[in-house]
């Protein structure tokens, strides 16, 4: 790159037009993706109500975990402007700082516009099911956005782009394993939708696992350390202060989580299969050249798996059911 200790800002200018190069292969044209429409009931057919019927009357098949779950990824995908705006000032992207529009700031627009569909189609199919408590849900969700979140990545691009590599890579996994039980029930809609929020998560994973490859390709030892210091504080979910009407922030989100545990939509072992993917896709334990520091947190992250196995063999979840505010019926 012509220097030997790159900025942040520097590496981030570097790669600009890679991005831009990159963008179309994780990214899909607007006026031929796939929109909550072509997957929903058509209001504007004869057929709607009999459709919404069918709707309904399979959808009462789902057990209480999974439609719990089910909310609470919903919540989690409509808290979107939270994660726009906190993406919006990270170092390369804000346009405050660059003045000017560029490549990076076009992906996290086009990523936002992509990801929005997420919680708009999963809302209307709880709408339509018939068995969400909306108020209570909508209520969770206004909370969620309002409370934000702290997932301790400051406006550095390599630590957000760590957490994003990781969370998209959870949350294609948690759709995914929706759309596996929806499917074993006979609930062939949700299946599908599910599958098609995975789909767009696991190329949203691909693009934030390349940025990250390509920063370790001008800046190994800084990449490294932010690879370490994300892993040091763990990935928290970014739904990690979800709280329902009455709660204090975050209250519900324990239960949540247990609810996905038990019913194996996303547990511990997943948290660290997940490292195990990340820590092959960037080749961590061939990075040669580091600095001291590097070299200790690459020690650190090639042990870290080993270790957090030990940890989960011992975690109890519990087998009681939370009553979530948020399902009628």
């Amino acid at each position: 790159m012509g220097f030997s200790t790159p900025t942040r800002q520097e590496v981030m200018q570097h790669l600009e037009q890679t991005v831009g190069e990159l963008s179309p292969t994780f990214l899909r044209p607007v006026d031929t993706n796939w929109q909550p429409s072509d997957l929903l009931p058509d209001s504007s057919k004869e057929t709607f109500f009999a459709e919404v019927k069918q709707l309904q009357e399979t959808s009462k098949a789902l057990p209480y975990d999974l439609l719990a779950v089910l909310i609470g990824d919903t919540i989690t995908e409509e808290a979107l402007p939270t994660y726009e705006s906190w993406l919006y000032v990270v170092e390369g992207i804000n346009p405050h700082q660059n003045g000017m529009q560029n490549n990076w700031l076009q992906w996290l627009k086009s990523w936002t516009a992509e990801e929005k569909r997420h919680g708009d189609i999963l809302n209307k199919y709880l709408y339509l099911s018939g068995r969400v408590n909306m108020r209570e849900m909508e209520t969770s969700t206004q909370y969620l956005i309002a409370d934000g979140f702290d997932i301790q990545t400051g406006n550095d691009p390599y630590r957000n782009f760590v957490y994003t590599s990781f969370q998209e890579l959870a949350t294609q996994i948690s759709h995914r394993r929706v759309a596996t039980l929806a499917k074993e029930i006979g609930d062939n809609l949700l299946a599908k939708i599910c599958g098609t929020v995975a789909s767009d998560e696991g190329r949203h994973a691909a693009a934030y696992s390349t940025f990250i490859e390509k920063i370790f390709e001008v800046d190994a030892s800084e990449a490294m350390l932010a690879f370490e210091d994300m892993m040091r504080k763990k990935i928290v979910m970014p739904a990690h202060f979800l709280r329902e009407t009455g709660c204090m922030a975050g209250q519900t989100f324990g239960h949540f989580t247990d609810a996905a545990q038990r019913i194996g939509v996303y547990t511990t072992h997943d948290y660290i299969d997940i490292l195990n993917t990340l820590l092959r896709r960037w080749k961590i334990d061939q990075k040669t050249n580091l600095s001291d520091a590097a070299e200790k947190a690459q020690a650190y992250l090639v042990k870290l798996p080993e270790r957090l196995t030990k940890i989960a063999e011992r975690i109890k979840i519990p087998e009681l059911q939370y009553q979530f505010k948020w399902i009628a019926v």
